[in-house]
């Protein structure tokens, strides 16, 4: 198990699964706290950085492209405070993230994660019911169907069509923008029989303004996130969903990949047990890597 504890959120990973954990201090973005605990499969992971700062470090996982509904709905717009993918890090701790991070990409070149975009999300996404009050109204997804309940300050067309609820079988996509604190963001639902209206968020009966608190409309995207897990996958053509097969691979390479990944496990076994050192089990893990 390689783990390391912050302020800021723990990271721990088990050789199958990396677990992220929210830091619980007030400097921790409220979405972040929201979104709670994830776990992330090796195979939704293309790679992770450590990044050198001024007095700290950063570490940052990088998903494989339609892994995950939340990075789907949001298209990399979530600010860097409230993505639960990063982790900053203390200067003293920054050795404990690079060995968390070479053992994430050992792990990766051993069972031979592919890069490209997936075909499935590996990821379910925020828990459903979800409810977010936001500027313009509350938004609800109980994992059939989509409320929307106006506000006082939403536009008087709103407010005098009543609530909105749309079923998850009439969704083709959600859109989403943050309100960035200087301009306005949205969360719009587009139906299949509507589409776009093209209408401005605040008089879009399909669309949430988001004007008011940041922090407050940010947690929009844990609706958007639900509902977009739900909704077919991007790669989803007329046939339906291609299962994700990875590369393909040679037998000869196959073999010689399982012997060495066998191998490790039964050093790993070892230096758990106290038969192997410390120092013996990386200076014996070292020469298989090299190897392989």
């Amino acid at each position: 198990m390689a783990e390391i504890i912050q302020r800021d959120g723990a990271w721990a990973f088990d050789g199958g699964t990396i677990r992220i954990t929210p830091g619980l201090h007030r400097r921790v973005a409220l979405f972040r706290q929201a979104y709670g605990e994830i776990a992330v499969p090796l195979r939704a992971v293309c790679g992770v950085v450590c990044e050198a700062g001024r007095g700290r470090c950063r570490l940052r996982l990088r998903l494989r492209e339609g892994a995950d509904p939340l990075l789907q709905a949001t298209g990399g717009r979530l600010p860097a405070a409230a993505d639960p993918y990063r982790l900053e890090v203390e200067a003293d701790r920054g050795g404990t993230a690079e060995y968390l991070a070479e053992e994430i990409r050992r792990a990766l070149l051993l069972d031979r994660v592919p890069r490209e975009p997936t075909t499935a999300y590996l990821l379910p996404g925020p828990p459903v019911p979800v409810s977010v009050r936001s500027s313009d109204g509350t938004v609800s997804f109980d994992g059939t169907r989509v409320r929307i309940d106006w506000a006082d300050t939403s536009g008087r067309a709103k407010r005098a069509a009543g609530p909105r609820i749309i079923a998850l079988g009439d969704l083709a996509e959600v859109e989403w923008l943050p309100n960035s604190g200087h301009e306005d963001g949205f969360l719009r639902f587009v139906t299949r029989e509507a589409g776009c209206s093209g209408l401005p968020p605040e008089r879009d009966p399909h669309a949430l303004d988001l004007w008011g608190s940041v922090r407050r409309d940010l947690l929009t995207a844990l609706v958007a996130a639900a509902v977009t897990a739900r909704l077919p996958h991007p790669s989803t053509g007329a046939g339906g969903a291609p299962a994700d097969h990875g590369p393909p691979r040679d037998e000869r390479g196959d073999r010689r990949h399982d012997v060495l990944l066998r191998r490790l496990r039964e050093l790993g076994e070892l230096h758990r047990e106290g038969v192997l050192t410390d120092e013996e089990f990386v200076r014996t893990k070292t020469a298989v890597l090299g190897r392989f």
